[in-house]
């Protein structure tokens, strides 16, 4: 009985060779199609387009011949069946069972039904008639210059699940991400994609008109509004009118259907939780600094839902309030998300499914990512169990054709067992991803007052009082993170603490000994991008050995290749450690870390706070990474009200104060 693409074939032999390849791969499987109709729609317009309309009579005749044909067992092309259970290589090591048994991997895993792009849907797609909004790219590469980041992956995202990218530095997540956005890979063409990477351009459009105009359709149909009435407005009477207060009926019917009058309300609450009063949302965006203007960029993706929406590092612009109400918000997002983020506490809570990239390819994990966690390392468990009894089960049968190769009597189980060996699956031990450690510069026990603050205050020449009455002290043990809104005086705060302002009265006092180390993602972005790290150390730190200048980077995880690669070729995380590497070099005994986390990975984050606990100086510390915040700091200041007052009830007191605070924007 010939297979359903030999029908084809013979029915229309002049057809196209690549349109009959598609359509061969199309009738592969018989799990697309239930109806004679479903097999239509996966080949019916391209067979059409092929042999023209005129035989659409044939080609439903063809494709009831081709249903009828897939629905017997002899039509169909072989079934592949994913292994129930993991294959026990030491039990049957014990038993030699396999002799001449085809062996399949043990990971061989059940196909997730529900988040897979069947071919019917592909071929919908190409037409234009595919609804299904789920996304399956398979099979790809991705590549930055020379260096391979990702080879031969494939990801599925089911619509309305919320997922994490996540990885450490430098292993492609942003460019993955930029991909996605451009359409290089395939994405179905009906599916609205939105990433927030550039800031809004500044020009005399309030913030608030910023959002609403995101809207392409509601903004359409405003202005078919204001032209039809202007057209009303200078007509003479009769038909014409008519018609015109027909065409504005239906503009209003449907300005009605998408709730249009309560649009500005909506735009208006997104923008309140990313940190804008009313004042600042009628304020042009010009106004606004980089970092605010990608806030109203966030609040445009977040008002026009597009069907997949791709935020990288969104909690790097946002201070501690406008992150808890983002993570609220996002938790009842109703359309796909995928996210890069290094805050713990926010992976935590958000995503609902984890894409994990390592070893240049992307595994899928289902839940957060402390479950995540916990079913990576019960899977790397189970991987070495298995890796370890097949070695074991090798080794015995090796041991077997050793001493039988030259038994005349048992030469043929010989050979089945060599080439049962051949087919043996290769398994591979866990490659463990290297730990990062960061190590800060000891020093030496100064002498108290530190850092001191004496009654002070500060308000710029013509503006309003930043903060009065600041009297903060830190000794070499403390450990004080400062949080509150922006624009409270945080980085005043800090340019105080570090002597590049002068208060307006009170006083600074700092030992004679002080050394500072400054952190802030400023320095980051001032790094020379045009020298590797070694040579950024030698042009700081000039009259060194070589072999010096790679110690202090290496003490930050800069080794190897990487201290010698351009900066411009790093990833933000790594130009981060690179800068931590400059700052060291000064051999500080106090520092001052503004946001050091901005595009540090988790692991990095974590090295960071136990770096930080080691460290025998003091710190002050500016973050919005909670995790960061409740692993090293024991004392809270908030700013706020135009004044800096010590939390007593930690971190705890503050997150319970800002949720109450963010419920009336929701």
């Amino acid at each position: 009985m010939a297979v359903p693409s030999q029908l084809v074939r013979e029915r229309f032999p002049n057809i196209d060779e690549e349109i009959f390849q598609y359509v061969e791969g199309v009738l592969t499987s018989t799990e697309d199609f239930e109806t004679s109709d479903d097999v239509y729609d996966a080949i019916g317009g391209l067979l059409a387009d092929a042999v023209g309309v005129e035989k659409d009579g044939e080609i439903r005749a063809l494709c009831e011949e081709v249903m009828g044909q897939l629905s017997t067992p002899n039509g169909t092309l072989g079934e592949h069946k994913a292994l129930d259970a993991p294959v026990q290589l030491a039990e049957m090591a014990a038993s030699m069972e396999l002799e001449e048994q085809e062996v399949r991997s043990v990971w061989s895993r059940e196909r997730d039904d529900a988040l897979v792009v069947s071919k019917k849907d592909r071929a919908l797609d190409a037409k234009g008639t595919c609804n299904t909004k789920d996304i399956r790219i398979e099979s790809f590469d991705v590549a930055y210059g020379d260096r391979v980041l990702i080879q031969n992956a494939t990801i599925s995202m089911a619509y309305g699940r919320r997922y994490a990218l996540v990885g450490r530095n430098g292993l492609g997540k942003t460019t993955l991400l930029r991909m996605i956005a451009n359409r290089i890979l395939r994405i179905p063409s009906h599916i609205s994609i939105l990433y927030v990477e550039q800031e809004v351009t500044g020009d005399d459009t309030t913030a608030l008109e910023s959002v609403l105009e995101c809207d392409t359709h509601r903004a359409s149909l405003l202005n078919q509004e204001k032209q039809i009435q202007a057209r009303i407005a200078q007509g003479d009477g009769g038909g014409a009118d008519e018609n015109l207060a027909d065409q504005l009926s239906a503009v209003y019917a449907e300005l009605q259907a998408i709730e249009a009058d309560k649009a500005p309300a909506r735009a208006s609450v997104i923008l309140a939780g990313l940190g804008f009063d009313p004042e600042m949302q009628r304020r042009p965006t010009k106004e606004f600094s980089g970092g605010w203007r990608m806030r109203i960029a966030l609040a445009r993706a977040l008002f026009s839902q597009p069907d997949l929406l791709l935020l990288d590092e969104p909690t790097n612009m946002l201070d501690m309030k406008a992150i808890i109400w983002l993570e609220t918000y996002l938790m009842g997002w109703p359309s796909t998300l995928l996210v890069v983020s290094h805050d713990r506490h926010f992976l935590d809570i958000v995503p609902t499914d984890v894409l994990h990239l390592h070893s240049q390819t992307i595994d899928m994990y289902r839940g957060n990512y402390e479950s995540f966690q916990t079913t990576r390392r019960e899977r790397q468990k189970n991987q070495q169990r298995e890796y370890e009894a097949q070695v074991q089960f090798r080794a015995h049968v090796q041991e077997f054709i050793d001493k039988f190769r030259y038994n005349a009597k048992r030469a043929s189980l010989v050979q089945s067992k060599i080439k049962m060996l051949e087919k043996l699956p290769e398994l591979k031990p866990i490659e463990k991803e290297s730990g990062v450690t960061l190590r800060f510069p000891d020093v030496e026990k100064l002498n108290t007052p530190i850092l001191q603050l004496d009654e002070v205050s500060f308000h710029y020449t013509k503006g309003k009082t930043i903060f009065s009455g600041v009297n903060l002290s830190a000794a070499m043990d403390s450990r004080i993170c400062i949080v509150g809104e922006n624009g409270t005086g945080k980085t005043t705060l800090l340019k105080i603490l570090l002597g590049e302002l002068e208060p307006t009265s009170g006083h600074r006092i700092a030992n004679r000994s002080l050394r500072i180390g400054y952190f802030t993602q400023h320095h980051v972005d001032q790094l020379d991008m045009r020298v590797c790290p070694v040579e950024l150390l030698q042009n700081k730190f000039p009259g060194k050995p070589v072999e010096e200048y790679r110690r202090q980077l290496g003490a930050f995880g800069v080794s190897g290749d990487l201290a010698l690669q351009q900066l411009a070729s790093l990833s933000g995380g790594q130009k981060s450690r690179v800068a931590f590497s400059l700052m060291c070099a000064a051999n500080p005994n106090f520092f001052i870390l503004d946001e050091p986390t901005n595009h540090l990975d988790i692991e990095t984050i974590e090295a960071l706070g136990e770096a930080i606990g080691k460290f025998k100086g003091g710190v002050v510390l500016v973050s919005h990474d909670e995790r960061l915040i409740r692993m090293v700091c024991t004392e809270l200041w908030v700013c706020g009200g135009g004044q800096v007052k010590c939390m007593e009830g930690g971190f705890d007191e503050y997150r319970t104060l800002v949720e109450k605070e963010i419920q009336t924007t929701l």
